[in-house]
């Protein structure tokens, strides 16, 4: 198949292998590789590529999502979309039930942390124009930060040394973070949680 077929049918800036082998079409392994040599496409990892041409139409959330899944951007990526940490976060945080998983390509650092599949809800699913990602709701962002960070959390000087943004915090729906927080059953995060909420 020539390359230009190949890009009008996979028609979105990224493909997979595994799009190819779904599709039926006769890409072969050497194409893949020439078309890599000669800069039409680019790896993002194993087995997932992009349109060197098409950069311009991609964005690191649906990346994120593309390259590991199932997973739903969280943590600091999360929190910082939200306002609650203030500064500029640089590297794409997720969560997934799958292995903890960092993953370096032209569109940044990915980082993926394990979390248990009866944890692996309360996030919204954002549809883009090539695709979709799914990104944590402002409630479960901040528990999957405390549940995941946990053993470094443990009074008061340690949630004043985070320095979120209190403010926006304040903003969350009460009713909501506690309904999830039951859902951790962990007697530790309930604690840093009530008492994060002090300072709000």
């Amino acid at each position: 198949m020539k390359y230009q077929d190949f890009k009008n049918i996979i028609n979105k800036p990224y493909f997979s292998i595994l799009d190819i082998y779904i599709q039926k079409l006769k890409v072969y392994s050497y194409q893949i590789s020439y078309w890599q040599k000669n800069g039409y496409i680019s790896k993002l990892k194993k087995g997932f590529y992009y349109f060197n041409d098409q950069v311009e139409n991609i964005n690191a959330k649906e990346i994120s999502f593309f390259i590991y899944q199932p997973s739903y951007i969280s943590l600091e990526s999360a929190l910082s979309v939200y306002g609650i940490i203030p500064e500029m976060v640089y590297s794409n945080t997720a969560v997934t039930t799958k292995a903890n998983r960092k993953i370096i390509n032209s569109f940044g650092n990915f980082s993926y942390r394990h979390i248990h599949s009866r944890l692996f809800f309360g996030y919204d699913s954002v549809n883009t124009k090539n695709g979709k990602y799914l990104i944590a709701e402002p409630e479960k962002a901040l528990l999957d930060y405390f549940y995941l960070n946990l053993g470094q959390i443990n009074n008061l000087v340690d949630l004043e040394e985070l320095r979120f943004n209190f403010s926006e915090i304040k903003k969350m729906d009460r009713v909501k973070l506690s309904k999830y927080l039951k859902e951790f059953d962990i007697k530790k995060l309930d604690k840093m949680i009530n008492l994060l909420l002090t300072l709000c």
